[in-house]
């Protein structure tokens, strides 16, 4: 079999940054790695250590571009793939995971010490319906000026609430007085 020379690929030019002037390529790829040799990995090449020169080489005769996955390793770690095929996946990747994870809302709920019966209900069904919704509560009693003489009482409110809605969620922090406010953390029980 024959050895064909080596004929780079038209490159995009660099402009000398390390990364590429617009901000849509976050990996280095091709001629913008500066590393003098990198560790190969992937499934149509031999995994090991190539100089940039030998790696290039390897990436034009399989018509894909040499992708730098992992820059702070030493020596850099490459890939041969297609690189707007590696950036779609990426992307999709990325995607996936957003999807998957959840954002936690924390609603909030305002007592005062001397919080009467329909109030307290009032705010229990709120309660009741954002646990349901999947939100966390934070039920806290605010004593402003001389209330704080009744911080049992705010205690003993806190308690009652988490109580009472034991059977929609779990407390995740015991009432605790922070400065001002005596709070208590609830959050959905998994269905």
């Amino acid at each position: 079999m024959e050895k064909k020379p080596f004929t780079p690929r038209p490159r995009p030019a660099n402009n000398g940054s390390r990364r590429n002037d617009n901000n849509k390529d976050p990996y280095l790829i091709n001629e913008r790695i500066r590393a003098r040799e990198v560790r190969l990995v992937g499934d149509n090449v031999e995994t090991g250590v190539y100089p940039i020169q030998e790696a290039l080489r390897i990436a034009d005769s399989l018509g894909l571009d040499l992708i730098e996955i992992s820059p702070n390793a030493a020596p850099p770690v490459c890939k041969i793939l297609d690189y707007q095929k590696f950036l779609y996946q990426q992307k999709k990747r990325q995607k996936e995971q957003k999807a998957k994870s959840t954002k936690v809302v924390v609603k909030e709920i305002r007592f005062g010490p001397q919080t009467d019966d329909h109030d307290y209900n009032f705010k229990l069904k709120h309660a009741v319906g954002f646990l349901q919704e999947g939100a966390k509560v934070k039920a806290y009693v605010f004593f402003k000026g001389r209330s704080i003489l009744f911080k049992e009482q705010g205690e003993v409110l806190l308690l009652r609430f988490a109580n009472d809605l034991e059977e929609y969620g779990k407390v995740d922090q015991m009432p605790v007085l922070e400065g001002k406010r005596m709070i208590i953390m609830l959050s959905p029980k998994k269905k």
